[in-house]
């Protein structure tokens, strides 16, 4: 598991429960005050219908009165494409959407692209991820297939997100919880959100909606 490096990101990171482009309207507009455009980030709908993400990512944008960029990296090679590295390094405000952590991780991990989304943080910016997106930024990060925790992408270490729970029986949350041991583990049903604003060891961590906490919030 890997730490933040202390100031160095100095952005605001929010991590959302559930709901993309319907049920956080009143915190991203929070999150994009003052800022005209928005990189939408489906790669982890690849297996589902990422373009229709982005057609309801369109709509939430004329809600919030922001312009969308779809950023569609799709697959891995995509993370090594230099028009859509080019996206990401002019972007202020990027959101990754998508329930599948894995496939996330897998077209992410050490690639030119991860670096510039990573990169809106260093120029305080906001880097915000959805449901399955959320568990992926994390390390530990949730794997849905059975719930036990493996490595994430690590921009929130060490601290792991259990995501759209509403949904969840109370016996897959009860070992989901088990499986994390002594983990930091924020439970986060959709409307609910956790945000980082700061750098490194400064940065600020609240919670937004019904959030239930396992230990503290990450550092």
């Amino acid at each position: 598991m890997s730490a933040i490096v202390s100031g160095v990101l100095s952005g605001t990171i929010a991590l959302f429960g559930g709901g993309p482009f319907s049920a956080n309207d009143e915190l991203d507009q929070v999150l994009l005050a003052g800022r005209s455009r928005v990189t939408v980030v489906p790669t982890a709908d690849a297996f589902e219908r990422p373009a229709e993400l982005i057609d309801r990512a369109r709509v939430w944008g004329e809600r919030l009165r922001v312009e969308v960029d779809p950023l569609m990296a799709i697959t891995r090679p995509d993370a090594s494409n230099s028009d859509l590295v080019a996206i990401a390094e002019g972007s202020e405000a990027v959101w990754l959407v998508g329930d599948s952590p894995i496939h996330l991780r897998t077209v992410m991990t050490n690639t030119p692209l991860w670096t510039a989304i990573t990169g809106v943080l260093e120029r305080g910016g906001v880097l915000a991820a959805i449901a399955g997106s959320a568990a992926a930024l994390c390390d530990p990060m949730t794997d849905p297939r059975g719930g036990a925790l493996t490595i994430g992408l690590g921009l929130v270490s060490p601290f792991a997100v259990f995501t759209e729970t509403e949904t969840w029986t109370p016996e897959r949350l009860q070992r989901a919880r088990q499986l994390a041991g002594d983990v930091a583990v924020a439970e986060l049903p959709t409307g609910s959100a956790i945000v980082g604003r700061g750098d490194g060891a400064s940065r600020v961590w609240e919670t937004i909606g019904s959030v239930t906490l396992h230990g503290e919030l990450p550092r």
